[in-house]
């Protein structure tokens, strides 16, 4: 026993989710700590044979309202939040009939549980507000001087070690890390009400609460300490709440390529693949009927760029698929899919030097794609920046040159256009046939991009077309492309020089259409 240490002679047990708590309450009565408790947390106790005492019993007052009321009293909070060594709150005390409590231990109502349902309704959801759970958890937290409060199943082991290891009692350090983790579970409970709630998105004050997923090895650079967290789970299939199936532990790049990667395959029409390096893909196709001939297509864009990548699938990836992926000549960091069918799981850690490394991982059904409210975040020093996420698929097209596009450029410009909105500004996509040909990314000038993607693609841009995630300011953009064999370009429009360029098309015989709509990534 140390100093600091503060015995525990008194505690109030009142939990929802039940797991370990018999032994917990276990450990307490055979130290002969008093225990108090309520409603099915105070029968499952008595059903094991540990005494209780009814918090009723103690504040002389009825369970009421149907349990809306039961903690919420002087005797309860009294004895949470006065201070051992302040005369005056021992007299207050003793004249109030007030015994001190010196732990608690609580988990609330599975107010984000029932909300994610798609059924609840809006009195379901109001009735899974905890009031008094949160209220003694903030009472003991604040008084952790002298309160022990742990609102985490996962923390029970090392309490009752440390209450048998120490004569009954906590150290200052332990109630302090406890007290800390209250304030983070009564914070995560407040966010999730109000984002409930609804109203404005973009409110005055914003609360974002996540909860840790894991420690990663490190951040971007070794040198850089990480982990990943995850917020409200999204209608939609994603990287954060997938299962990973086997492989070695997603790294910070991993998680950001491999984000990249599922999402961009989830704008693609048909039956897609997508193959990603560095948060830009390298490699992409949408096929009508066939897997194997989009991961094909998809693969062959850029296989130098491949080697190394992130591959992802918008369907179930299938075993005839998978036999292609798994071959000598490609290796691929993370692979992604709703679903592994068959013995395709098998065939991916069997069927190459990598299978057994390889991360695999399965999202689950792609599901709505849009989730009201979801908010895209992203750090500066010192503050956020919060905005909508860019989900728009291809708004109606606007043809401005003397030549329409036909009906396959058409299908090519939409496909184009989609993939435009995954790469980095200032963004070149060159597509064919549903086929990303070649791309250029992250550039500071836009006709610099187009060399890029022209390069990349060579032969392969003969009648493909071209989008772009911004308006061109020159038609020199134009006239680079159209020497690489482009023949229509899809854009948002907007540029003072707008007519030049249109020009420029209608000089080379070449289509271009308006989308009125840009697509920045930074």
């Amino acid at each position: 026993m140390t100093a600091d240490t503060q015995i525990i002679k008194r505690a109030l047990i009142s939990v929802f989710k039940k797991d370990g708590i018999v032994e917990l309450a276990s450990a307490l009565a055979k130290g002969g700590v008093e225990i108090l408790s309520t409603g099915g947390t105070a029968s499952l106790l008595r059903d094991n044979d540990i005494q209780v005492t009814d918090v009723s019993e103690v504040t002389e007052f009825p369970e009421m309202m149907d349990g809306r009321v039961k903690t919420l009293h002087p005797r309860i909070h009294g004895g949470l939040l006065m201070r051992r060594d302040v005369d005056s709150h021992k007299a207050a005390a003793d004249e109030n009939g007030i015994r001190p409590i010196d732990l608690v231990v609580v988990n609330l109502y599975p107010f984000t549980d029932v909300v994610a349902k798609p059924d609840v309704d809006d009195a379901e959801a109001i009735e899974m507000i905890d009031i008094g759970g949160p209220t003694m958890i903030r009472s003991a937290a604040k008084n952790h001087a002298f309160v022990t409060v742990l609102t985490q199943i996962a923390d029970y082991a090392e309490f009752v070690a440390t209450f048998n290891d120490q004569g009954g009692g906590t150290t200052s350090d332990q109630r302090r890390r406890w007290a800390k983790k209250a304030f983070q579970v009564t914070s995560a409970y407040d966010a999730a009400i109000q984002d409930y709630m609804g109203g404005d998105f973009l409110p005055d004050r914003l609360s974002v609460t996540y909860e840790k997923k894991q420690g990663l090895r490190y951040g971007e650079n070794p040198h850089q300490e990480a982990a990943v967290y995850t917020g409200r789970q999204p209608a939609d299939g994603c990287v954060a709440f997938a299962e990973q199936l086997n492989g070695k532990e997603l790294s910070f790049n991993n998680y950001l390529d491999a984000d990249a990667a599922f999402e961009c395959v989830k704008s693609l029409p048909d039956i897609a693949c997508t193959v990603i390096k560095h948060k830009n893909p390298c490699g992409a196709a949408s096929h009508g009927s066939s897997q194997e001939e989009a991961f094909q297509l998809a693969h062959a864009g850029d296989p130098m760029s491949a080697y190394g990548g992130i591959v992802a699938f918008n369907g179930a990836l299938d075993e005839a698929t998978a036999r292609l992926v798994a071959t000598k000549d490609k290796f691929f960091e993370v692979i992604i899919a709703p679903e592994f069918i068959g013995d395709s799981l098998d065939i991916l850690r069997q069927g190459a030097k990598w299978g057994k490394n390889v991360r695999i991982l399965r999202t689950g059904d792609i599901g709505e794609r849009v989730l009201d409210g979801e908010r895209e975040l992203r750090w500066i020093r010192g503050g956020m920046l919060v905005q909508t996420p860019d989900r728009s698929l291809v708004p109606d097209v606007n043809p401005v040159t003397s030549r329409k596009p036909d009906d396959r450029e058409v299908k090519d410009l939409q496909f184009a256009w989609a993939l435009c909105r995954h790469v980095t500004s200032n963004a070149i996509v060159f597509a064919r046939d549903l086929r990303l040909i070649g791309t250029g990314a992250g550039q500071m000038s836009r006709i610099d991009s187009v060399q890029l993607a022209g390069k990349k693609g060579g032969e392969l841009c003969q009648g493909a077309v071209m989008a772009s995630d911004a308006f061109f300011p020159f038609a020199d953009g134009i006239m680079a492309a159209q020497e690489f064999g482009i023949t229509a370009v899809i854009q948002p429009g907007g540029s003072i020089r707008d007519k030049d360029v249109i020009a420029a098309c209608d000089d080379k015989d070449m289509a271009m259409v308006l989308t009125g709509r840009r697509h920045f990534r930074h």
